[in-house]
């Protein structure tokens, strides 16, 4: 790609599972990749083949069995809970495959309500979730509850909400696994155009090998290790 300082790096990821009293699973083996901004880079793999250990230990959601995870050039790996919390909050955007807004709540409470817990006033927090939503097609539906959405529109809310806070990396586990063909090249489109706009970076994980098209470089989970793939 470019030879842009990397938002995400990491450094020599293995995750092992015990399996047994005396057997362990290697799913990732001494993985190394950097995200520069503005790319999309897509992670495909069978179930069972690592892609959501991958994005957890990128998020700092769990501790990989060794190497280190670096997000703005600072070594993250030894963070305690609190600043792996703080900085998911302030520098990782998720986007899973069920999208998990709030049914009580909009779709604008529900892309403001990262940026209320962030500390930003609620002026600020409704002017970029209704800037977010529009720009996602979704400025007639800013009260609408979830239910009220279809399954794109949600997933769309969802990717609003991840962006809120303008993260330096968006994690994507499955996004369109949940979604009709049609659906997920739109959703696709946004999150394309959303990345690109706002200076991020996202790692989309799919079994989906059409999305691939969208990506700007492709890797595939083998064997628990990384392998370049064409798109």
């Amino acid at each position: 790609m470019s030879e842009a300082t990397p938002i995400l790096s990491l450094r020599a990821i293995s995750r092992q599972y015990r399996v047994g009293d005396n057997r362990t699973l290697d799913v990732l083996r001494a993985v190394d990749l950097d995200l520069v901004p503005g790319e999309i880079v897509g992670l495909i793999g069978p179930s069972g083949s690592g892609k959501s250990s991958l994005l957890h230990a990128a998020g700092l959601l769990e501790a990989p069995s060794s190497g280190e995870i670096w997000i703005d050039g600072r070594n993250c790996s030894a963070l305690d809970d609190a600043g792996r919390t703080a900085l998911r909050l302030h520098r990782i955007g998720f986007v899973y495959q069920f999208h998990h807004l709030l049914p009580e709540f909009g779709a604008l409470d529900n892309v403001a309500l990262p940026m209320l817990i962030a500390g930003r006033s609620r002026g600020v927090a409704t002017e970029r979730a209704q800037e977010l939503l529009t720009r996602l097609g979704l400025g007639q539906r800013l009260d609408h509850q979830p239910a009220q959405l279809s399954g794109g529109e949600q997933q769309r809310v969802a990717i609003a909400r991840a962006l809120a806070n303008r993260p330096g990396v968006i994690l994507a586990d499955e996004p369109t696994g949940n979604l009709d063909h049609a659906t997920s090249k739109v959703v696709l489109d946004d999150l394309q155009a959303l990345v690109k706009a706002e200076g991020t970076t996202a790692l989309v994980a799919t079994h989906n090998l059409e999305l691939t098209a969208y990506m700007d470089r492709v890797f595939a989970l083998q064997d628990g290790r990384l392998v370049p793939r064409e798109n």
